[in-house]
């Protein structure tokens, strides 16, 4: 059962919620997890001026999702901040680089799931999940989210992210708050539920 996890992520919040959701997944036996981030599309010179350079030095060593990482996996576990209430560019870059996969049929039936960041506890995650959703059902892809079992997603002792719809992390105005324990265990359950499912699925 081969999973993969691919993700976009500027200043490292969603790096480390996929690192989670990786650690779950490999907890399923059975499961092949991979680590995969989509192509930056921003110049490194910008990239500095918005001071992600060092952030973005820390996951430098995980490979660009191709199109295979899609087609090749039998689960899909996508991670992306949100943008104005959407996924980033650079993901939706990716996803729109798929009509040859669409064009064959070659994602329909595999499991997809996902999970986001986002500046503010307001700041469109749930959109962001819900619109990605869009993308993967014209795929043919089940989706998966992160059921209410997971009760983390209940806690009111502290500002966490999380929703039905899948793990998420809040980043705060200047990006300075990481992701809180609550939010990594989400995240870590999610990569677990998804695996658990596509071992049912495939076998």
């Amino acid at each position: 059962m081969k999973v993969n996890v691919i993700f976009y992520s500027l200043y490292g919040h969603v790096y480390q919620m996929a690192e989670a959701i990786a650690k779950g997944a490999g907890e399923v036996k059975g499961a092949d997890v991979k680590l995969y981030q989509v192509r930056e599309t921003l110049p490194d010179d910008l990239i500095a001026k918005m001071g992600a350079l060092d952030a973005k030095k820390r996951f430098a060593d995980v490979p660009i999702a191709g199109l295979d990482e899609l087609s090749n996996a039998d689960a899909v576990i996508f991670g992306a901040p949100t943008r104005f209430g959407s996924m980033c560019g650079q993901m939706r870059s990716y996803m729109d680089s798929t009509g040859s996969l669409w064009m064959k049929g070659a994602l329909i039936g595999k499991v997809g799931s996902v999970f986001t960041s986002s500046a503010t506890q307001h700041g469109g995650q749930e959109s962001t999940i819900l619109s990605f959703h869009t993308t993967l059902l014209h795929h043919g892809m089940i989706i998966v989210g992160l059921p209410y079992s997971e009760a983390r997603q209940m806690t009111m002792s502290e500002i966490s992210g999380g929703s039905p719809y899948g793990a998420t992390t809040i980043a705060g105005g200047d990006g300075s708050r990481q992701p809180s324990q609550n939010e990594l265990e989400m995240a870590r359950f999610q990569g677990r539920h998804v695996a658990e499912i596509t071992g049912r699925l495939v076998g």
